[in-house]
């Protein structure tokens, strides 16, 4: 079982799999390319984000609180009708070929609509679909979650236009070395368009999709205090983004803010001092944990410096990390 520090998901496993790498024993999993949105909506009283929950009897983090986001699907790669900031300027904002670009892009803006029914795309260069309900809809983001429709297939057969504009490359995070399921997960913040609404969960209201059981709006501030009281669980990467948000009075000041933001790689480091196990992510001091045997034996974090309260990809249900 879980265990959490404020509302920060740990998994009980950890020490014996940490111990394991520092000795050699352990062979790191090769991380898979992820991305997750932090989908944003003005109000009054400033933006707030777009949270699913993910479902209690999900294996990874179950009941945590997380963003829409997933694996990149190889298909992602596909030629798509492109508007924006082209392949090569993602490229070089990324640190990576304008392939893998494009790949990652597509599966933000595919799995926002997988996972939330929100979809950054137009019939033009200028223009964003005003609504996405409806039973063809539908259909079509079935499809999707199920691998049995490409991305770039649905745009096309809709003549669909990706708005990468629409999106701000906000953090990069890498899921620890010593965890059996690994993700290079990206994360990007948007603006809901206008006239399109994020699908209920929950609720008895069937979806196509298993990983949450709640969606919900909330102003980052408020997300975090809930986590510092120990009532909403998260991950690392997901209290760290929500904390990055609280700055910006609007979503379109976050999306400005965006370019500035630093995507270098965090990586959580972990090493053992004098039998006991320090674990940190560079850059995120909340998160560090020292944790000795005893701790190991109880599955609970030890003390020694604030813990703060997954995907993935995810929630990778959102973001796998």
């Amino acid at each position: 079982m879980s265990s959490t520090t404020n509302g920060q998901w740990y998994p009980p496993e950890w020490p014996d799999r940490i111990r394991a790498l520092a000795n050699g024993e352990l062979t790191p999993a090769e991380p898979r390319r992820a991305a997750t949105v932090l989908l944003l909506q003005d109000g009054s009283g400033g933006p707030a984000v777009h949270m699913l929950r993910r479902r209690a009897s999900m294996a990874f983090a179950g009941g945590a609180y997380a963003y829409p986001g997933g694996s990149v699907d190889p298909r992602d790669e596909r030629p798509v009708a492109w508007a924006g900031p082209s392949r090569a300027q993602w490229a070089v904002r990324m640190g990576v070929d304008p392939a893998t670009a494009q790949a990652i892009v597509c599966a933000a803006v595919r799995e926002t609509f997988e996972e939330a029914g929100v979809l950054l795309a137009g019939t033009s260069a200028d223009t964003v679909v005003a609504d996405t309900t409806g039973e063809d809809w539908e259909r079509d983001r079935a499809a999707l979650v199920a691998h049995e429709l490409s991305f770039a297939d649905f745009l096309g057969r809709r003549g669909l236009v990706l708005r990468s504009d629409l999106l701000g490359a906000w953090a990069r995070w890498i899921t620890p070395e010593f965890e059996p399921r690994r993700y290079d997960t990206w994360f990007f913040v948007a603006a809901l368009p206008e006239g399109q609404r994020t699908l209920p969960q929950g609720g008895g209201t069937p979806i196509a999709s298993s990983e949450a059981d709640l969606a919900v709006w909330i102003r980052p501030e408020e997300a975090a205090a809930g986590y510092d009281r120990g009532e909403l669980l998260m991950m690392p990467p997901t209290i760290a983004t929500l904390r990055g948000l609280q700055p910006y009075a609007t979503a379109a000041d976050a999306l400005a803010a965006a370019e500035a933001q630093d995507l270098t790689p965090v990586l959580a480091r972990a090493r053992l001092v004098n039998g006991a196990i320090e674990l940190s992510w560079p850059g995120h001091d909340e998160f560090t944990k020292h944790i000795t045997q005893n701790d190991a034996a109880t599955g609970a974090p030890g003390g020694g410096g604030p813990d703060g309260p997954s995907d993935s990809p995810g929630p990778s249900g959102g973001t796998p990390t």
